[in-house]
């Protein structure tokens, strides 16, 4: 029965779109190419760097080095392997869901059990500083302040995930495989013992250099296309909703929510557009008016732990290709997004408003240096951005296209 309710809910939708789609073709057009223009201009050519280094390492050994050296520090933290350390600190960098393919290349590589590669990925996936500074504390906020006020809620928030996620299946890890590698691990930092690992591990991959390299540049492009239908299915699909009437319908229930925690119940819509897409919502939010910035603060830094639907279904769909649940880490985007909003809240006065007060005249040049600084770089990105990316899937379809013949050759010469 279940089954069945679910076959109609799932046909249901799906006729409900494409009906949609029919009726506001040109909105839902013009909703594609926005997706599309974040994806080639942005996306793409900023994440494409850090995958590709993410393979290399793994492949290489150095995550390897990385994981024994950061044993004694990950374990008792979040009861997750050194080889976590690399992935944690590669989500921060470059944004999501480079932790959720981080985690998954680690099971892949077995480095990690089912239970620590869900802890992983339940706090590995967060927005990358250029996002919250540059896009959304000085692109639509226009208050760079801001960004270190969002940015230290958002990663502090997020190793505390991390730190409630260590107990997640504790009781589930007496298993032969876990116990063998729990006497091979060491409390002391070794760099010996972590170079013979790093060089046992390059020794176990028989993929010639020049194959190692290829593969990381076609499984990056992969899962980068795959990112980049996301985005433009949930921009079109947000674009749907408003047209529709059902995002005023499900705003005036979040208006109920919103004033239990005494915020304004104009932040309802951005609000629930923010649920699906972070970067539609952040905008949103800051074009309304409220009593103080502090609320539009909270709601902001809660889609940024919730991470938006949009980011959910990439992840969901790195995850899918493994065994790793995605229900831990749904749990975990709630877990942040109440985190993050509670510890903007505290440090609101000594980070922000502490600073706005006692700012000086004689700073506001370097304030304003430090603006231009970060719109350069997102404008540089926007700039090069198509270039790399038509390159990059131009170099993906040749390396494809001489492995492909390749293999007919070979398959001839039998």
């Amino acid at each position: 029965m279940i089954q069945k309710l679910k076959t109609i809910i799932l046909a249901g939708f799906t006729a409900f779109f494409a009906f949609s789609l029919v009726f506001f073709s040109d909105q839902a057009f013009e909703a594609s190419i926005r997706g599309l223009n974040i994806w080639w201009e942005v996306v793409f050519p900023s994440l494409l760097p850090f995958f590709i280094t993410a393979e290399l390492l793994i492949a290489f050994g150095v995550v390897r080095f990385v994981g024994v050296l950061f044993e004694p520090i990950m374990r008792p933290l979040f009861n997750v392997p050194g080889a976590g350390s690399f992935g944690w600190i590669m989500g921060m960098a470059s944004g999501y869901p480079t932790g959720a393919k981080i985690a998954a290349r680690l099971r892949e590589d077995d480095q990690l059990t089912k239970t620590e590669a869900e802890r992983l990925v339940s706090f590995t996936n967060a927005s990358s500083p250029l996002f919250i500074i540059g896009a959304v504390s000085i692109g639509f906020f226009h208050d760079p302040q801001l960004g270190i006020l969002l940015a230290a809620a958002h990663y502090a928030g997020n190793a505390l995930v991390g730190v409630c996620m260590r107990f997640y299946k504790r009781n589930e890890e007496k298993k032969m495989k876990y116990e063998l590698r729990g006497r091979d691990s060491s409390s002391r930092i070794s760099p010996i013992r972590a170079f013979r690992e790093m060089h046992r591990t390059r020794l176990k991959d028989k993929r010639p250099l020049g194959q190692i390299i290829g593969d990381a540049v076609l499984t990056s492009i992969q899962t980068l296309v795959m990112i980049g239908g996301f985005i433009i299915l949930f921009s079109v699909l947000t674009k749907l909703f408003h047209l529709v009437g059902i995002s005023p319908v499900i705003s005036g229930i979040f208006q109920y929510v919103l004033a239990l925690f005494s915020l304004p119940s104009e932040l309802a819509p951005p609000f629930f557009s923010g649920l699906f897409e972070i970067t539609i919502g952040a905008q949103m939010i800051s074009q309304v008016s409220t009593d103080t910035f502090l609320q539009k603060a909270v709601i902001v830094s809660f889609i940024l732990g919730f991470n938006g639907f949009s980011v959910q279904a990439q992840v969901a769909s790195i995850l899918a290709k493994t065994d790793i649940k995605f229900a831990p880490y749904f749990f975990a985007r709630f877990l942040h997004g109440i985190f993050a909003s509670i510890l903007t809240i505290m440090l609101y006065y000594p980070l922000y408003l502490n600073q706005q007060t006692f700012e000086r005249e004689d700073i506001a040049v370097s304030k304003e240096a430090s603006t231009n600084i970060w719109m350069e770089i997102i404008n540089h990105i926007s700039q090069i951005g198509p270039a790399v990316t038509i390159v990059t899937l131009g170099a993906g379809a040749i390396i494809l296209y001489r492995r492909m013949l390749k293999k007919d050759g070979g398959t001839k010469q039998f």
